[in-house]
């Protein structure tokens, strides 16, 4: 007798769980079952969204704008984007060029889907988001990773992506912040990849959903900038959750050559229709009472930059731990691999022993490694802290 064959589709056999969701939402059923858990895994702010843009999204709400809107998002919010970023980062953009879609992630999909077909072959660094190569595969293209390590600061050199290009390579996958190890690219060093990029035709999606979450004086610099080829080439993903601490709104932003930026709409118009109207509206007021939203940014970004440099000591201070300084993100992203465990075990045994959630480099493509999100309270870092080392003396 003939086996029956599977009820799922290649693509839901294929498709890997998010494991950065599995771990958080395994701390958290966790804490639900009275535990005190230190969550180090979460990759979202712990802050409240800005009062402005709530009091913006509930307005709408009360002024009835609750019904479908145009495909690509609200006239204003899009003009408010493409003025960004002709205002910060010197891009002539069009409205036209601009997406609004629901969620930064699924900015990233649309983008991968609007260019790549099966057959072609995406450029993945890791350690990479943990969706990257998930969203190639969902698209029947083949994700092609390169690792760097600490070696390199966790970024590819332009020997790396030539050494990676094929006649089947599409399109280069750069995230700058990073997550998960919160390196920043350089103007130089984003520059010299992005000519090998242009000197091969391939086109480069360029999440930047990090921006403004930088240290030390860093200051962002986006591929788009650097000519008008690279504009041409160029897809910058991003959104509101990160920034704006917009976690759960759902808003994520697409900014592309027109032909491109038209597509991505086109597939949208099938798959969601519009992102959430009245949170678009409430999106909008980020950018119209921008005084505001700085200042609520700065808050955030004072409390990010005393716990990088409070997590990164603890970690340099446990015995077999060795963590680079990031300049950006709110991620670190420490070498383990001294204890010869393998990160999994590793991330299993802390969160059952010490009831720590960490997420373990594997996830991201880097095995030895773990990230550490200190988007959390000084008191949970320094209690986490001394549980890791507790649980590393152990080892």
């Amino acid at each position: 007798m003939s086996q029956a064959p599977s009820p799922l589709s290649t693509w839901a056999l294929n498709v890997s769980p998010s494991p950065t969701l599995a771990v958080d939402a395994k701390a958290k059923a966790l804490k639900a079952a009275g535990e005190d858990v230190c969550g180090f895994a979460a990759g979202e702010p712990d802050f409240d969204t800005p009062d402005h843009i709530k009091e913006a999204a509930a307005q709408a709400l009360r002024d009835g704008k609750t019904k479908y809107a145009p495909t690509p998002g609200i006239p204003p919010l899009r003009e408010a984007l493409a003025a960004k970023y002709a205002d910060v980062y010197g891009l002539e953009t069009k409205p036209a060029q601009v997406v609004v879609s629901p969620g930064g992630k699924f900015s990233c999909y649309l983008t991968i889907l609007a260019l790549c077909s099966p057959g072609d072959e995406v450029i993945v660094p890791a350690p990479f988001w943990v969706s990257y190569p998930e969203m190639v595969k969902l698209a029947g293209a083949t994700p092609k990773v390169v690792v760097a390590t600490d070696a390199t600061g966790f970024k590819l050199t332009p020997d790396m992506v030539e050494a990676a290009i094929t006649p089947k390579s599409k399109l280069i996958i750069l995230n700058s912040p990073s997550n998960p190890s919160g390196a920043v690219y350089t103007r130089e060093e984003l520059e010299a990849i992005t000519a090998v990029a242009v000197k091969h035709n391939l086109y480069i999606m360029s999440d930047e959903i990090y921006e403004h979450l930088l240290y030390d004086g860093v200051t962002h610099v986006s591929p788009a900038s650097f000519s008008a080829e690279a504009r041409e080439r160029t897809i910058i993903v991003s959104g509101f959750a990160k920034t704006f601490s917009m976690t759960g709104w759902r808003l994520g932003t697409i900014v592309a050559p027109t032909p491109i930026a038209t597509a991505i709409a086109d597939l949208q118009s099938q798959m969601t229709s519009n992102a959430t109207t009245f949170a678009q509206w409430g999106a909008l007021a980020a950018y119209t009472e921008w005084d505001k939203t700085k200042a609520a940014l700065d808050e955030m970004l004072v409390a990010f930059d005393r716990r990088r440099k409070l997590v990164h000591a603890g970690l340099n201070a446990i015995s077999g731990i060795d963590c680079q300084l990031a300049q950006g993100a709110f991620y670190l992203f420490p070498n383990v691999s001294s204890f010869g465990v393998p990160d999994m075990e590793f991330c299993s045994r802390l969160l059952e022993s010490e009831k720590v959630a960490a997420v373990p480099g594997s996830a991201f493509g880097t095995e030895g490694f773990l990230r550490i999100s200190y988007a959390t309270s000084d008191e949970t870092l320094q209690k986490g802290l001394d549980r890791l080392a507790r649980f590393c003396g152990s080892l």
